[in-house]
Order: C-alpha cells, then structure tokens, then sequence
C-alpha cells in the first residue's frame, strides 16, 4: 500500500513552532524580578522613598516652620511637643532637618542628572567619531581631571553668594563627569565595531541616534550605577562644602550646615549633630545601596544578578 503524495505545500507555522518575540515588556518584568529579589537594594529604595515623603511632605503637615523660633524651648531634647529637640534659638530641628534633606535630595539628583548625562554624551561622541573629536574632547577631560575640583568650587562658590544654589549644582556637576567619560569611550570603541552599529551605519542612520538608540543603551547598567553613585558623591560634597560655609548660605540650611553648627555640641547636646549626621548616612547608603540592586537587575553579565534572574 503507498501514501499518495500530495503537492499542497506544507504552511511554514506547521512545519515548526511559531516563537513569541520577546516583549520590552517581559524585559522588563524580568528586570523587576531581579530587583526585587536584591533584599539590600529592594531596603535601599523603600529608604530612599521614606526619605523623600518626610522631607517633602512631613513639612505641610508639622506644625512648625524651618526659621520659626521658639523662646520657651530652648536646647530642648527630642519630644513629643519637637520630634528632634530645638537648637539654641529655639529652631525646630525636625523642620530644619526636613528642609536640609530637601535639599541635599534635590542637589544630589539634578547633580547626578548632569554629570552622568555629560559623561555618556561626550565619552560616546568622543569613542564613536574618533580623530580630531576625540583628541579635542579627551583633552578637556584631562584638564578637567587635574584641576582639584573641590578646591575650585570652594574659591567660586562665595562669587555666587547670594544667587540660586543652582549655581552649586552647575558647579558640581561640571566637575563629576571627567572619569565616567573615559570609561564610557573605552567601551564606545569596542561596541561601535559590533555588527549592530554597522548595520545600522549602513542604513544610513545618523551618528547621533547611532549613539543615542544603540550605543547608550548597551550601556545602562554603566550609567545607572554612575548616577547613583554620583547622587551620594554629590550628598557629600554639598555637604562638606556647606560645612566649611561655602555651599548653602543662611538663611536657608542644609544637613552641612545642620552638621557645622551641631558639632560643638555633639557631646553636650547629642540630638544636635546626632540627626543630621545620621540622615546623611542613611541617605548615601540607601542610595549605594539602590544602585547596586539596580545594576545586578539590569546587567546580565552580573553573577548575582543570574543567580537572582
């Protein structure tokens, strides 16, 4: 008996099992899973949120203001009536605690915002294009890489007294990019040989969205871990120069100033310097610690990150 052979042709999703292109959004869900499987990361980033919604909504609802004094409480321990004692002015030092936070917060994002965004567009332009660019480009770094920035921004600093401490962020950031840069054109130099950005050089895209769409974004883990390690780098520096009285200038105050004028009294009024001090430690761990639970989750090269995934 033989089978009759047909000459129907066989439907090409018979032949084999038709696979689901893989989502940004599975991607992403599998990002998440790692994140969430980090415990220090997962810790530090329900920090970081608790640390904002006290610094930026504590404020409407505490029933003291930052500059207000109070002559009947004066050096007073924390109670229930001032949550973290009073200075000797009778300052509140929950509302100029919340307000030095807000601060630090702001300038360590936007510091972190403007360094990392400089480090990645300059270090690709100048790995990708190469020549004159790149010889032009890595010059300015290596200026910038001997110049003592905290001593510059210490001697530019009082010229701004008085104006926007955006300017401090300005200078901050100037200052934060020169080392990611180079490590960020070290690997422009290796990916802009890959068969993705020769393919899409060929199609004739534009170096500019070359660098944007592929060249970046093979980058991320890179870059996110940079930023939060700016974040808490830029604590820091606002910090120590607000302690030497060449950042945040009174009236307004940050945890620099609070940590300057609690210093005298650490041992004979703890609360003081205590709070302060131990935010700003809070905040930097927290952050290191988000960055390194981000990292593990976005790369997959990371051993713990495919341990987790």
């Amino acid at each position: 008996m033989t089978v009759p052979v047909t000459d129907t042709p066989v439907p090409a999703s018979a032949a084999r099992p038709v696979q689901a292109p893989k989502s940004a959004s599975s991607r992403g869900r599998l990002v998440f899973r790692r994140f969430l499987r980090n415990k220090m990361g997962l810790a530090g980033g329900i920090v970081l949120v608790l640390l904002f919604a006290g610094a930026f909504v504590s404020p409407l609802f505490y029933p003291f203001d930052h500059r207000q004094q109070d002559d009947l409480f004066l050096l007073t321990p924390p109670s229930p009536t001032h949550w973290f004692g009073t200075s000797k002015l009778g300052e509140d030092l929950f509302a100029q605690t919340m307000r030095g936070l807000q601060k630090s917060l702001i300038i360590g994002l936007l510091v972190a915002v403007l360094s990392t965004g400089l480090a990645a567009i300059v270090g690709a332009s100048a790995g990708y294009f190469g020549n004159a660019a790149d010889r032009s480009l890595m010059w300015v770094v290596d200026l910038l890489l001997v110049l003592p920035s905290f001593l510059v921004v210490a001697i530019l600093s009082p010229l701004f007294r008085g104006e926007s401490w955006l300017l401090l962020v300005l200078l901050l950031g100037l200052f934060s990019w020169m080392i990611t840069a180079r490590i960020v054109r070290g690997m422009t130099l290796s990916l802009r040989e890959r068969e993705f950005v020769k393919a899409a050089r060929f199609m004739g895209m534009p170096p500019w969205r070359i660098i944007l769409k592929h060249l970046l974004p093979n980058m991320a883990s890179l870059l996110i871990i940079d930023a939060t390690i700016t974040v808490g780098a830029a604590i820091l520096a606002e910090t120590s120069l607000s302690f030497f009285g060449f950042g945040i200038q009174p009236p307004d105050v940050s945890l620099g100033t609070l940590i300057a004028s609690g210093t005298e009294s650490a041992l004979t009024f703890p609360w003081l310097f205590g709070f302060p001090a131990g935010l700003l430690v809070l905040t930097v761990l927290a952050v290191n610690f988000l960055g390194d639970g981000l990292r593990d989750a976005l790369d997959p090269t990371s051993s713990r990150g495919r341990r987790r995934g």
